[in-house]
């Protein structure tokens, strides 16, 4: 073993354990960090998973694929981040390629990953970066720093792709602390608790290993559902598996109701069967995508001639039609009921309003799955001459704590 490895051990640790016997079943008062490191990263040598984002067992990773993974596997599941980092790696390959690179090209690339904001302050951060000579910076303030780094990211940053001593909290390790320690406090108000926890666990010598076992452990075995305890490498020292429940864990407050929101969207369609589309506004909620021109979305149910007040001015021949049903769509933060009003332009017309695009070419643009929601629902009614381009799947969210 070589002396990377061999600065910590169970017995070294913990001189009243003998070699062989399990680790003791409570965490805090027996299990000491050094035995708990020594045993996840032996796990995590044999068990890791292979991502395309890590380099090789001894290789150092790359900062740039290991911020564009970080950035992806925010709210996604690694399975669905994977293809989309090949692709943005393939086609932007530096941190350079991507700041040259305009805001359309990166949100269209992005389209079925959700969270539209990640993409752009993903370019944004990039132009940072290459303005400042191309290096992403090596400690948690100065990464926290650059546009859509917050402290997870940071901390995962420095530890992986810099060898920090950094303890980055994702929902995986959340999960996993929380059963290890049987944290009672519910979330969100337990993250603060785990956090400190997870700083003390963070080893000086393999600090991203350790921070990716444990991000492998919560995906892997340490599960939301059906954790596979048998298999862990903490199995012994974890509260939640000796009181037998840690399925319970982590506790959680009870979640409010999202409110629901109303709006109304324009389906203006001219006799060549192309159709109008708008950039939304870069900031707030789906900033820089494309849409349908809609109302605002609002607490209460939008009347006909009201929301047709809102429609793009001299833009629509005849009256408006309803289109019959709603489309649901649901954010973080409320519910969204859409409905649809649709109607013919006048013949050649162009406008300032948005952008003309066949409907077989709505593939093409960054537009939200909201907005092929909308478009499959016209066609569905018989409003649309020609298919839209197939809607991208949203991927499964990360596991979340």
């Amino acid at each position: 073993m070589s002396d990377r490895r061999r600065a910590i051990t169970p017995e070294r640790a913990h001189p009243r354990l003998a070699p062989g016997l399990p680790l003791p079943d409570h965490p805090r008062e027996e299990a000491s960090a050094g035995i708990l490191q020594e045993r996840l990263l032996a796990w995590y040598d044999r068990e890791r998973r292979a991502l395309p984002w890590r380099p090789p067992p001894g290789t150092a990773a790359d900062p740039y694929r290991t911020w564009a993974s970080e950035i992806m596997l925010q709210q996604t599941t690694a399975a669905a981040a994977a293809p989309y980092f090949n692709r943005f790696i393939e086609r932007w390959p530096r941190v350079e390629d991507l700041a040259a690179a305009e805001l359309d090209e990166v949100l269209h690339a992005w389209q079925g990953l959700g969270y539209y904001a990640r993409a752009r302050n993903m370019h944004a951060c990039a132009q940072a970066v290459a303005a400042a000579g191309g290096r992403f910076p090596d400690r948690e303030e100065a990464l926290r720093a650059l546009p859509g780094i917050g402290a997870y990211t940071a901390a995962a940053i420095a530890a992986i792709a810099f060898g920090r001593r950094a303890a980055p909290v994702d929902g995986n390790i959340v999960r996993v602390l929380a059963r290890l320690d049987a944290v009672e406090t519910p979330l969100p108000k337990a993250r603060g608790e785990i956090a400190v926890r997870a700083r003390e666990l963070a080893p000086s010598v393999r600090p991203g290993d350790f921070a990716q076992a444990m991000m492998d452990l919560g995906a892997t075995v340490c599960t939301p559902r059906r954790p596979r305890c048998a298999l862990c490498p903490w199995r012994e020292p974890c509260a939640a598996r000796a009181a037998g429940n840690a399925e319970a864990y982590p506790r959680r407050a009870e979640k409010k109701d999202r409110p629901v929101r109303y709006g109304v969207a324009f389906w203006i369609e001219r006799g060549d069967g192309a159709v109008l589309l708008r950039k939304r506004p870069l900031r707030g909620l789906l900033g820089g995508l494309m849409e349908f021109p809609s109302t605002e979305w609002r607490a209460r149910p939008w009347g006909g001639s009201e929301a047709a007040d809102c429609a793009p001015a001299g833009i629509a021949a005849g009256g408006w039609r309803a289109i019959a049903g709603t489309i649901g769509h649901t954010f973080t933060h409320f519910h969204l009921q859409m409905s649809v009003l649709a109607a013919r332009a006048e013949r050649s017309v162009g406008t300032s309003a948005g952008t003309w695009v066949a409907l077989d070419r709505l593939g093409e643009h960054a537009l939200p799955s909201l907005m092929t929601k909308i478009a499959d629902h016209v066609r569905r009614a018989g409003d649309g001459d020609a298919h839209p381009a197939p809607r991208p799947k949203r991927p499964p969210r990360r596991q979340e704590s």
